[in-house]
């Protein structure tokens, strides 16, 4: 039986106006209602999924709490102690146990979890049983990124992974061996060259892991991007499509970044002329045989 279960990292405050793009504030506070310094609050959820064979696979980990107080403090980051490895004690597991960890991106916000906490020493890698799954565009955008957003990468991070001896950096729509057969992923090219968005069949219609295409429920309708967006029109392009394959299909969308909603259903609305949400759900997203 497979089972996906929705596990929440450290959670952040960014600008609403960053992590809305050109949409206007009046439009995007009923969304999001930020606080007294302008920022909204963001998850930054993790997916766990149980396969029927045993295997445990950890799509991201968060930002977790690698920076030292400082930079956890500009960054936002609201716990001192690493919540995903709370959340993972709470379905009886740790780090060890983790056999695969998925990672569509690497900005600091959906691996930074792949560290211990900082203590003041040298950067430690945590999931010592993983592989540790990555794009290829991606990984190189890593290891030379453009000065745009350089600052979102962890240096030290890229230097372990690459030490590491688990990596593997795949091309693509096909899962590398150490994922299963009838996974699947997008690649998209809009928010950072190279990002892989993991879809996993289920009975009740596919998952895909939306990562920052697609960061939180309002993010659904297509004309709203992010600030950090590297090409908005481009993701607006390769988001459209989904949105019409996923409604089309049955499948739902896993939100890393939405504070409340962790996995919904995609329809289209003919009055309103526009994709939504339905059927959200903040925890289990369920379980196939």
């Amino acid at each position: 039986m497979r089972t996906l279960t929705s596990l929440l990292g450290n959670s952040q405050k960014l600008d609403g106006g960053a992590m809305f793009g050109n949409a206007p504030r009046a439009m995007w506070e009923h969304w999001l209602p930020p606080d007294e310094q302008h920022r909204v609050p963001l998850a930054c959820r993790c997916l766990l999924v149980r396969e029927a064979d045993g295997r445990r696979i950890l799509l991201e980990t968060g930002i977790g709490v690698f920076f030292e107080p400082k930079l956890r403090s500009r960054y936002g980051v609201q716990e001192e102690h690493h919540v995903l490895l709370e959340q993972l004690a709470a379905q009886g597991l740790s780090d060890a146990d983790i056999d695969v960890v998925v990672l569509s991106h690497l900005h600091f916000d959906h691996v930074g979890g792949l560290l211990a906490p900082w203590d003041g020493g040298p950067a430690r890698l945590l999931f010592p049983n993983a592989q540790y799954v990555v794009g290829r565009e991606a990984w190189q955008r890593a290891l030379q990124p453009h000065p745009r957003d350089k600052a979102s990468f962890i240096p030290e991070l890229i230097s372990l992974l690459e030490r590491s001896g688990r990596l593997v950096v795949v091309e693509g729509e096909l899962p590398p061996a150490c994922l299963p057969a009838d996974w699947r992923f997008t690649v998209s090219h809009g928010h950072t060259p190279g990002m892989l968005l993991a879809e996993i069949p289920m009975p009740a219609g596919a998952v895909l892991f939306a990562a920052d295409m697609i960061p939180g429920a309002p993010w659904v309708h297509v004309p709203i991007t992010m600030g950090y967006d590297r090409n908005p029109e481009l993701l607006i392009d390769e988001k459209r499509a989904l949105l019409q394959r996923l409604a089309a299909e049955g499948g739902r969308l896993f939100f890393t970044h939405d504070p409340v909603v962790a996995c919904a259903a995609v329809h289209w609305d003919s009055e309103r002329r526009r994709f939504v949400t339905a059927g959200a759900q903040a925890g289990l997203c369920g379980a196939a045989h």
